[in-house]
């Protein structure tokens, strides 16, 4: 009612790196008024504006200024914050401003930001090789990694497995480049092969879901990979380093695996169909720790929701690795950007989300005005580039019995065979038609010559063999309709698609990624940590052949996009840590990961969550962080856990003496259910999902640093609730090496609240920062529904 000044139209002035706007005002406050303009300047621009004073009057009503805006940084980005003005009384004049700086024009939104540097990452699979990198990865032969197959590809959700119950590959089958039969001759002591011993699991699979069906050669009956995801996955992990890998020519590159020195032990117990059974999954954990390995990479999981935990035999196969000591590393799943839809959240679990990285697949979109866009795609050229196409909207051309949504998005038997024939159909996703290849699918089957995809902003390309299909947002899909509305006869051409580096900010956590909270166990921050899982460039099976019409020859590297391709970057990572700590336990490799993994990039910009908007991203979008392995070598201190634990959780989640007893199989008595085991778990986390008046909670910590440190303790306190730390100064030294503190919640608001989210600082003033995450949700009712 009292808004002090109002805002008329104004102009702007272009410059190749700067932009001036012009905004008019008028005064509808107190007649003398004097307004002074506050900044608060977008990330990756500066800001000016002049005049910064505005003197109004009886004779002077209306006044303009313009504000400049100039691009401090080579990457593209949406950013958004404001610009006030106040004539110091109870006026405060305040406008959003949203800026977005790009390289090239008409750039969609799912091709920005720069390159990632940390974590150190080469193309986009594997680690920098600094020297301790290369120091940890002089323990050649030592490392069996267990790498699971996939169940977690976003583009067509395949289901696979390079892994294995007879042992070794079929006599005539071929390695996959990142897999050398024999170690290199160079190496002074070199490790007995790249894959020292496979197995794989059928009489599950088959008791469950019937005989498989191998004659059509689609699957084979041994542990060899038919469809490539295992592949993909094991050679991400610890894949030998191949040079001028690419994927038809994109991406290229030196491609490695995390620990490129180590060796593999498989273990197939998915399946071409895409069946995996729970019970060979869990006589291949039973194998995986008799044979001793050291890590196990899991990309695999139940959807959810699960009513326990014994419902879930990946969870009760990894309480036996973990209690043995195996690290295991799990998929977070890829139902994002949607909460409570991580999987994989057993406390002795590595879950790990997807995030992006700085590599981007620009693809010129030309119209027949000459006017060019840009979009992803992996577009190596099965079209005429010099050659115009006509192009239709496929809600223009659908068949008489389609609904107006299936047909803009392409869904199915929607389009007209005689109208789409020999053209370029442009198609919108939608909350039914989430998938381009299912959009491509219907293109190719009423003989269309090309696909133009809208879909929400996200840098995953996803990829249709068969036809050139080119990803853009819905601004750039709604200009190239605009211009098929003006235009007789619109016609568009697609240039080849470009590798690009460093021209857009990562990371970013993915939008497929799953979400926490756990809604199995709330106060279990899950995911864990975040780590590359889009456009990941990786080994591929030759067995599998990719292009049904055999144009394109079998490939020895792909591209996919996953959870399945994030966590074997960090089970890369774990086996490196396991080099260096011979003698730490999950629970400790788990806490140096998360209490060292970034928050923002190199340009000091906080890590977006791709979404339903893009935002500022939190733990239950990335966990700890994005995973840094340089500073997980050195963490300082430690959050450790035992079997003890785990039980002690176990415990407190409700479950009987009996039941624990078959998971841990050992004989086990809970004396107490209380709920507090669950929020004194010594994880490298806080949650408290239900936060009525205080509550004080318990954590252990242990110096692996210098010997003599002191450790002060900062706090970054949740919305809604205060925080205190008891004793906020930890002292080590030779004989106190383990140290307790207390952290107190009290809550500030007496509500059914939501989650906030916070963080506890340990810093020794010298380069040690230990952060773990603190999340908080208030309420006045037990178990009251966020609905």
């Amino acid at each position: 009612m009292d808004p002090g000044l109002i805002y008329d139209m104004g102009v702007s002035d272009y410059s190749l790196r700067s932009l001036t706007v012009s905004r008019t005002v008028t005064n509808v406050g107190p007649v003398n008024s004097v307004y002074t303009a506050r900044v608060q300047t977008p990330a990756g621009a500066t800001v000016g504006v002049e005049p910064s004073t505005l003197t109004f009057n009886s004779t002077v009503k209306t006044l303009k200024f313009k504000v400049t805006f100039r691009s401090s940084s080579e990457f593209r980005e949406d950013t958004r914050l404001d610009i006030c003005s106040g004539d110091g009384l109870h006026h405060v004049v305040r406008i959003p401003l949203i800026v977005r700086t790009v390289i090239d024009v008409f750039i969609p939104k799912h091709d920005h930001r720069m390159p990632l540097r940390v974590p150190c990452f080469i193309d986009s699979l594997s680690l920098t090789a600094v020297d301790e990198i290369a120091e940890l990865n002089g323990f050649p032969g030592w490392m069996i990694l267990h790498v699971q197959s996939s169940l977690f590809c976003t583009p067509i959700m395949e289901n696979t497995g390079l892994n294995g119950h007879k042992t070794g590959f079929e006599p005539n089958s071929r390695f996959p480049a990142s897999f050398p039969s024999k170690p290199e001759p160079k190496d002074p002591d070199p490790p007995p092969g790249k894959i020292i011993g496979a197995r794989w699991y059928i009489k599950g699979y088959e008791a469950e879901f019937g005989k498989l069906n191998t004659s059509d050669g689609v699957e084979f009956l041994s542990p060899r990979d038919a469809v490539g995801h295992g592949t993909h996955t094991a050679s991400t992990a610890a894949g030998a380093p191949v040079k001028n890998a690419s994927f038809m020519g994109l991406a290229q590159g030196i491609a490695r695996g995390g620990a490129p020195l180590a060796s593999l032990a498989v273990y197939k117990v998915c399946w071409a169909t895409g069946g995996c059974s729970s019970a060979d999954l869990l006589a291949a954990f039973d194998d995986a720790v008799s044979d001793g390995v050291n890590v196990l990479s899991v990309s695999l999981g139940s959807s959810p929701p699960l009513s326990t935990y014994f419902d879930d035999l990946l969870s009760i196969g990894s309480f036996h690795a973990a209690a043995k000591g195996i690290a295991v590393v799990c998929s977070a799943g890829n139902s994002g950007p949607y909460p409570q839809t991580v999987i994989n959240t057993a406390p002795w679990i590595i879950t790990v989300a997807a995030s992006t990285i700085d590599r981007s697949f620009p693809t010129a979109i030309t119209m027949g005005n000459n006017q060019t866009v840009v979009g992803q795609a992996f577009y190596t050229g099965r079209m005429d580039m010099n050659k115009f196409y006509p192009i239709v909207y496929g809600e223009d051309i659908a068949s008489i019995d389609a609904d107006e949504d299936s047909a803009s998005s392409c869904d199915s038997g929607t389009l007209n065979a005689t109208l789409a024939r020999g053209k370029i159909v442009i198609c919108f996703q939608s909350r039914s038609q989430r998938s381009v290849a299912t959009a491509a699918r219907t293109v190719m089957a009423v003989q269309g010559v090309g696909l133009i995809f809208a879909q929400f902003p996200t840098k995953d390309v996803q990829f249709s063999f068969g036809i050139p299909s080119v990803l853009v947002d819905f601004v750039i899909a709604t200009s190239l309709l605009t211009y098929m509305q003006a235009s007789r006869n619109p016609l568009v051409k697609f240039s080849f698609t470009k590798t690009v580096i460093g021209q857009q900010l990562s990371p970013e956590v993915a939008f497929f990624s799953s979400r926490g909270p756990s809604s199995l166990s709330p106060s279990v921050l899950k995911p864990d940590i975040t780590a590359p899982g889009v456009n990941v460039l990786a080994s591929w099976s030759p067995a599998s052949s990719p292009d049904t019409d055999n144009s394109i020859p079998p490939l020895n590297f792909k591209i996919e996009s996953g959870t399945s391709m994030s966590c074997p970057h960090v089970s890369g990572i774990v086996a490196l840590l396991k080099g260096k700590y011979q003698t730490w336990s999950p629970a400790a490799i788990k806490s140096a990961l998360i209490t060292t993994a970034s928050l923002k990039d190199e340009y000091d910009q906080i890590i977006v969550s791709e979404g339903a908007p893009h935002k500022q991203a939190d733990p239950f979008d990335y966990g700890g962080g994005h995973v840094n392995p340089n500073k997980a070598m050195d963490p300082g201190l430690i959050y450790d856990m035992g079997v003890s634990d785990y039980v002690h959780f176990l415990c407190g989640m409700g479950y009987n003496n009996s039941a624990i007893s078959s998971m841990t199989k050992t004989q086990t008595r809970c004396f107490r259910k209380s709920t507090r085991f669950l929020v004194n778990l010594n994880l490298p986390s806080i949650t408290i999902p239900e936060l009525k008046k205080s509550l004080t909670v318990s954590r252990t910590v242990t110096n692996v640093g210098p010997m003599n440190s002191v450790y002060t303790a900062r706090v970054q306190t949740p919305a809604g609730a205060t925080v205190g730390v008891e004793p906020s100064t930890l002292t080590f030294n030779s004989t106190v090496k383990t140290l307790k503190f207390k952290v107190t919640f009290r809550s500030q608001l007496r509500v059914q609240g939501r989650y906030s989210f916070g963080y506890l600082f340990w810093e020794d003033g010298l380069h040690h920062v230990v952060r773990i995450p603190l999340i908080v949700r208030t309420v006045i009712d037990d178990f009251y529904s966020q609905t």
